[in-house]
Formats: structure tokens, sequence, C-alpha cells
């Protein structure tokens, strides 16, 4: 172990070594973003704590706090999500005293009357330490179904891009999901429709973390979401109890390299979903 670790120095006091020799040779300004380019390279944002705190319906209270979590002292984004009713409009607070600053608007579920929605929240260059939480207020309805996803993302200095938008199954998928229903209804067979649904794109210029969150919307109690495109489901609530909740999927993919991305979810039984795609990077 120690050899490994007196390695890995000497590697990284070696890429430090070149940047400044290289410092020398090159016009400042090159200098500088070879540097930079160096320190990115020892320190790639990467996936930090995370948890995932629900409450049903009729069993809530307020403030809906989270789990607590060890995250990192400084250097770390923080990422919040707030799925529910939508008259438990007040912002995340955190036992840290981070600054929240919401993304983008809320987002209004469909088929509800108004009444739930759902947004986003970030904290960059975030403290951070031991028993870390979120709260939440709930001063519109505090017993009211809540889910809130809480994400640390390491060496994340900015939130390089964001992408959010709404999929539903289309006029002719529906008719086929209808028909498929009623068939399965028939014959005593769990429903089996499914519908995939694709983000909006994020893009990079470098190294990055990629954090895709998925909040369905259909009136159903047990359902799967699942993402391609290399992600991989980190947190979920996907199986309900009676009295219902807010469904949700949390997945995350790291990139090594500046592009383009987007996620798909295949969701079955077939519903529309809320999507959000966040690209997170170094400072």
């Amino acid at each position: 172990m120690r050899t490994r670790v007196s390695s890995i120095h000497l590697r990284c006091g070696s890429l430090v070594s070149l940047a400044l020799l290289l410092s020398a040779a090159l016009p400042v300004t090159v200098a500088a973003a070879t540097l930079d380019d160096v320190m990115a390279m020892q320190n790639p944002p990467s996936l930090g704590a995370h948890t995932l705190l629900t409450q049903s319906e009729g069993d809530g209270s307020s403030p809906a706090v989270t789990s607590t979590l060890h995250t990192q002292e400084s250097g770390s984004s923080l990422l919040v999500l707030v799925a529910g009713h939508a008259d438990n409009d007040g912002a995340p607070t955190d036992n840290y005293g981070n600054t929240w600053k919401r993304v983008g608007e809320p987002v209004t579920y469909n088929g509800y009357d108004g009444r739930f929605n759902a947004r986003a929240y970030i904290a960059i260059d975030a403290h951070g330490g031991k028993r870390h939480a979120v709260q939440v207020e709930k001063a519109g309805s505090p017993n009211g179904e809540i889910t809130i996803p809480f994400v640390e993302i390491v060496h994340a200095g900015r939130l390089q891009d964001v992408a959010q938008n709404y999929p539903t199954p289309g006029v002719a998928a529906r008719a086929a999901n209808k028909l498929a229903r009623a068939w399965q209804g028939v014959v005593g067979s769990p429903d089996t429709t499914n519908t995939m649904l694709t983000s909006g794109t994020v893009t990079t210029t470098g190294p990055a973390t990629l954090v895709a969150v998925w909040l369905g919307d259909a009136y159903i109690y047990s359902m799967s979401a699942v993402p391609g495109d290399g992600f991989k489901v980190i947190d979920s609530y996907l199986h309900l109890p009676p009295n219902s909740g807010v469904q949700a999927a949390v997945a995350v993919k790291q990139v090594p390299a500046a592009g383009t991305y987007s996620v798909t979810w295949n969701g079955t039984p077939a519903q529309g979903a809320i999507l959000w795609l966040f690209a997170f990077q170094a400072p």
C-alpha cells in the first residue's frame, strides 16, 4: 500500500513539474492553460455522497429532512430536487449555511390540476462536513407526499450545462398502450406497456459528472425506470405504498472529455416523466 501511494504522489508531482517546465518555455497564457489542464486531470469531478428522502401522502411531516451525509468540507457542488405538493414551495436549506439557487422554473405535473410540481436547486462550491442534511419547510401541505434527492458532486466548481424537458407518449403510443392494457385486463396480466423517454442534451468542455433525474407522472404504484447510454441508477423510489408518493430515479454517468450527451429512460408501465440532466465540471 505504501509503495502504491508513493507512486501516485510521484506521478502527480511529475505532472506538476512538467507543467512548470512548460510554463518557463511557453507564453504566459498558454502556460497557465497547461497548468490548469494538469490540475483538472488530477481532480476530475465525480459522484460524492447522496441520499433520497421520500414521504408518502398523508404520512408526511414538516420540515422534511433528509438523512445525514458526510460531504466534503469544500470544493463540492450540491444538487437537490423537490417534488410534491406545489403549495410546499419553500427552497431547501441545510445545516452548513449554503446558498441554494433554483435552476430554471418549477415544472408542473400533467393531470393533477396544478397541485404538484418539481423544482431543482444547486449550491456551488458548497460548505460541507459530517452529518450534512437538507430540509424543506412544508407550509402548504405538511403531511403531503414529497421526494427529495440530495446529491454531492466532488471537485465540481460549476454547473456547465443543464437540460430539462417533459416528454410523454405520443398519440399512436397512447392508443397502443390503451389496447394493450385492455387485453391484459381481460387475461389478468400485469401492465407491461413501456415508454422510451429521452432527455434534452448537455454539452461539456471537459471531464464531467452527469446527473440524470426521472420523475414519472402516472397514478401507479409499482414501476421500473431504466436509463440507457451508460447511466447507472444511484437512488430510486419506484415501489410506492398504497397511500401513494412521488416516484423518482436518479442516475449518474462519468464522461472523460468534452462532448454532447443525453439519456433515454425505458419506463414500465408507460407514462410521461419530468426529466432533468445536469453536467457538473471542475472550476
